[in-house]
């Protein structure tokens, strides 16, 4: 069975995840060593023990969310899983997508995600930005009210199309309102702020952008092994040439996962699988294509489950 990989974003965290894994499989534990390693301080601890406040800030919660979905990934590979066919991953997950098909080492992965995270939290003032989830709106519509309200100084714009039915929007958190506002009027079932603490994948990232692109400008990358959808354009990377522009791109600009996995269904995928913390993608999953087969690993019970 065709099977792909995908690893989750941001949003997915909680105190605690892959300790028991880390305690089942050495080759998990040995990544969890490897990332306190690569950014010279005890990330695991914050992981398996909190606070959840610390875990929650974003250069912690992006770099601690790739380390638990490789950690996941190294131990699928250590029990002899069949290797995936094609992988992707949510904004943050496309690191670990990357970090899979062999483009970018994990330790050089975890330390830039650092950074993305500390550029991505400081590129708005806390309180000036917002993101929120608009349900039961097509994406059209969602896409025409933003338009209506956005101008340079009231920002809002789709940050993620995850399922039908299902966007998120990011921007100037006034201007976030009044679009929910005009989507609970225009019939949406939902349309609720998010409890993040920037309004990412919008125009007001560019700054961030920019930063990311100086990192990753010192960075070299493989070809990948295997085919990784990108958030950016639900495309394959095909060299090393494109992994930089895509991934600063990816910053400012709309996470297409309705379309990266129908690409991936396109390429002949019949089996996703959900490599990290949370089960977000799952639920996404089964909201898209009914007919694709869905598992998760993030703990032995499910690593188990998965190999049965």
């Amino acid at each position: 069975m065709t099977t792909a990989y995908l690893f989750p974003g941001q949003g997915s965290q909680y105190v605690g995840m892959g300790r028991a894994l880390a305690e089942a499989s050495a080759a998990a534990r040995t990544a969890f060593e490897e990332a306190d390693q690569a950014l010279g301080r005890p990330l695991s601890r914050l992981i398996f023990e909190g606070p959840e406040d610390e875990l929650r800030l974003t250069e912690n919660t992006q770099p601690a969310i790739l380390t638990v979905s490789v950690a996941c990934l190294r131990a699928l590979e250590e029990a002899g899983a069949p290797p995936p066919r094609a992988a992707a991953g949510h904004s943050l997950g496309e690191y670990a997508a990357l970090v899979a098909a062999g483009v970018i080492g994990f330790a050089e992965a975890v330390r830039v995600v650092e950074k993305r995270g500390r550029f991505m939290q400081e590129a708005v003032p806390v309180g000036q930005g917002t993101m929120a989830a608009v349900l039961g709106l097509d994406l059209p519509r969602v896409e025409e009210i933003c338009a209506a309200i956005h101008r340079p100084d009231h920002v809002v714009e789709v940050a993620n199309d995850n399922c039908p039915g299902q966007a998120v929007i990011s921007g100037h958190t006034a201007a976030v309102e009044e679009a929910c506002a005009a989507a609970r009027q225009a019939g949406a079932k939902r349309a609720v702020g998010l409890a993040v603490s920037a309004p990412f994948h919008c125009s007001l990232m560019e700054p961030a952008g920019r930063r990311l692109a100086e990192e990753l400008g010192r960075l070299r990358f493989a070809a990948p092994r295997l085919p990784v959808v990108a958030n950016v354009d639900a495309e394959p990377y095909r060299s090393p040439e494109e992994v930089a522009p895509r991934l600063v791109a990816q910053v400012s600009q709309r996470v297409r996962w309705q379309e990266c996995v129908r690409a991936l269904r396109a390429m002949g995928v019949e089996r996703f699988v959900e490599v990290g913390p949370g089960k977000v993608l799952s639920g996404l999953m089964r909201r898209i294509d009914r007919k694709a087969q869905v598992a998760r690993v993030e703990d032995p019970d499910t690593l188990a489950a998965f190999l049965a």
